[in-house]
């Protein structure tokens, strides 16, 4: 199974901009500490929005927590996901590891995942 989604990064640039408590509902601590620590945060945080939707795609979910799903930075910076709660349970369901690939531009953030 797989998941994809695109955004324009501005958009969650603004987005956080407009409401900051937004932050704390889409993210978990660790995505924002680690896009805290780069250059241009809501780029980061934009790729792993994505990525949470992708995973929610690849798994057919109907209803999620986003913070149920975790992007971290694994060993060599490769993206890795961490699930949590309902997610976790939908994937053991399934009988299923879930795995993402991030990337972006200036412009554009964008994640695929596979639920295999």
């Amino acid at each position: 199974m797989i998941g994809i989604d695109l955004l324009e990064i501005e958009r969650m640039e603004h987005a956080l901009a407009r409401r900051p408590r937004l932050a704390e509902r889409l993210f978990t601590e660790r995505e924002r500490a680690y896009a805290a620590a780069r250059g241009r945060p809501g780029q980061h945080l934009a790729a792993r929005f994505c990525a949470k939707e992708a995973v929610a795609k690849a798994l057919a979910l109907q209803s999620w927590s986003f913070r149920d799903v975790e992007v971290i930075s694994g060993p060599g910076g490769v993206p890795e996901v961490v699930l949590h709660g309902s997610v976790a349970q939908r994937a053991q369901e399934l009988g299923v590891e879930v795995h993402v690939s991030l990337t972006h531009t200036r412009r554009d953030a964008a994640a695929v995942a596979i639920a295999s």
